[in-house]
């Protein structure tokens, strides 16, 4: 296989998730559609593609298990008929009678899960201006990272909140990824702040693509999402961007070995050495460095 075959079309979907999976399911739908007319061989989701709801007593109401879930079903079918691999950014899913999990599910072109990740870490955090959230009072946090091989690379999973501990991603890279995913739900004020600045880093260190899905605008829970679906290179560059607010679909032809390429450049996943962190009090025992991954 020639270096040209291994290129492929990613593209970021981008939703603005509403209170019932059934109405969520024909959005995601018709912009996938919309991906797979345009040429993308791999599409992605955001963060819970399939309803965002304040309220947890109706959040539970309309929840269903791994197996039962309606929306699965039906995107497994659709990335069978349109011959993609189709990443759904994460479903809310039931995990016991008061717990749900936060999953991401990469489906083949087969129409088969090829691997699924439960978000790791909670969003447990109160904003200046009141704006408070507490996703371990629903969600049941996952444990292990998941790595999966697409026909052009690796791929490492990873879900929204996860982007702010670079400890994942390096793991992942070092376990093969070319390719980084954190579909997401991100606030306006994180995003303004934060969103563009995290997503590059994470690229850039590791030397990877980075595929980030979002969810966008006013949600009908009256929730806002900063949206700005990103696909960034491995040296930074974004190749595609989607606005603040509304949904769409944003494309971009990736080059796999622009992995190599930056990882040749700035060696850093080479250079990577464990380390201590010294107490000038505890004496000079203490300020040494062992060899090895960080």
């Amino acid at each position: 296989m020639s270096d040209a075959d291994l290129t492929f079309t990613a593209a970021m979907v981008q939703m603005c998730s509403g209170l019932l999976p059934e109405a969520n399911l024909e959005q995601g739908t018709k912009l996938i559609r919309q991906a797979a007319a345009e040429g993308a061989d791999y599409v992605q989701t955001p963060e819970v593609s399939n309803m965002i709801q304040a309220n947890r007593k109706a959040m539970f109401e309309h929840l269903a298990t791994e197996e039962d879930d309606l929306s699965l079903k039906a995107y497994r079918a659709l990335a069978a008929e349109l011959k993609i691999h189709l990443h759904i950014g994460s479903l809310a899913l039931r995990f016991s009678p008061d717990k749900a999990v936060n999953r991401s599910f990469l489906i083949g072109p087969d129409g088969n899960v090829l691997a699924s990740y439960d978000k790791i870490h909670m969003f447990d955090i109160d904003l200046p201006g009141g704006e408070s959230y507490r996703e371990s009072a629903n969600y049941q946090p996952g444990e292990t990272a998941v790595i999966s091989d697409l026909p052009w690379g690796r791929i490492g999973l990873t879900i929204c909140y996860d982007m702010r501990f670079p400890a994942l991603y390096r793991a992942l890279a070092e376990s093969g990824a070319s390719f980084l995913t954190a579909p997401s739900a991100f606030t306006v004020r994180t995003g303004e702040a934060h969103w563009h600045t995290l997503l590059r880093a994470r690229a850039i260190e590791n030397g990877c693509f980075v595929f980030a899905a979002a969810q966008a605008g006013t949600h009908e829970s009256k929730r806002q999402s900063y949206g700005h679906s990103l696909i960034v290179a491995p040296w930074g560059e974004i190749l595609a961007e989607g606005g603040g607010t509304e949904t769409g679909v944003f494309l971009a032809r990736i080059d796999p070995a622009r992995v190599a390429t930056a990882r040749k450049t700035v060696p850093s996943l080479q250079h990577g050495r464990r380390f201590s962190v010294a107490d000038p009090k505890a004496g000079p025992e203490h300020l040494h460095l062992v060899r090895g991954s960080v």
